[in-house]
């Protein structure tokens, strides 16, 4: 089995781990080529990590959670024909408990859950192009590309924090706080598994797709041409997107 290309470690260590975040968006060809040589991955996820709780807390004081729970609640057709059957005081003790549970979920998510998808995405697509490809890629390696192919969703948070202040508390949703899907534009009333849908269609998850695909790519050229790293990946995707929509649908 070949053995994937890789630039010579001198090339490889000569990129900060500080200077692959912005080399992700602004040069990422050698960035992603550093990164299959010598993989790291810790520093985006933890800067995903501390975004989201600074955002999670801005929206706590700004915002608050009661009024985000009223609204995920409506959501719900199952729930809210359940809750259309209580009395006002059963109503407003599950909404209390709601709302004080939701920001320990955002903020354990927030910590927690990024670094769990990351290496589960990771793993999904490392068995993918080794199957599909025979690529040989190493879990760590796919995890460097994975974290940092994510890159662009640091702009997106930080745009969204931006949103927070400038925008009417009344009208902010955590979920589309910057509008870059058609999800975003739906009304509170469309089907759960139509905003599912659409709100996967998202420039900054295309962007990241494509980045995945030049770190794909990097980590063995010989094998996995970039038209093969980004179909593999699209597949994957798809693959969720379905499961995802479905999964919307029947508990909507």
């Amino acid at each position: 089995m070949a053995s994937p290309v890789t630039p010579s470690p001198e090339s490889a260590s000569s990129v900060s781990s500080v200077g692959r975040i912005f080399g992700a968006i602004f040069n990422p060809k050698p960035t992603f080529e550093s990164i299959a040589q010598r993989p790291t991955w810790i520093l985006p996820l933890v800067l995903f990590s501390l975004l989201s709780i600074v955002t999670i807390f801005i929206f706590g004081q700004r915002v608050g959670w009661r009024s985000f729970m009223v609204r995920q609640d409506q959501q719900n057709s199952r729930l809210q024909k359940q809750m259309d059957q209580m009395t006002p005081e059963q109503r407003e003790k599950i909404l209390d408990q709601q709302t004080k549970i939701a920001p320990i979920f955002g903020y354990v998510g927030g910590v927690l859950g990024i670094f769990i998808v990351a290496v589960i995405v990771a793993a999904v697509l490392m068995v993918a192009f080794n199957m599909m490809t025979g690529g040989g890629i190493g879990f760590v390696a796919s995890l460097g590309i994975v974290a940092h192919s994510w890159v662009p969703g640091l702009i997106a948070g930080l745009l969204g924090i931006l949103v927070l202040f400038l925008k009417d508390p009344s009208t902010v949703d955590i979920q589309h706080l910057v509008a870059t899907n058609a999800g975003a534009f739906l009304s509170d009333d469309a089907p759960k598994w139509q905003e599912s849908l659409l709100s996967s269609l998202d420039l900054f998850t295309f962007w990241s797709m494509i980045l995945m695909g030049i770190g794909y790519n990097a980590a063995n050229p010989k094998k996995i041409s970039f038209g093969k790293a980004l179909g593999t990946i699209v597949v994957v995707w798809a693959i969720y997107v379905v499961c995802k929509v479905g999964i919307a649908a029947a508990f909507s």
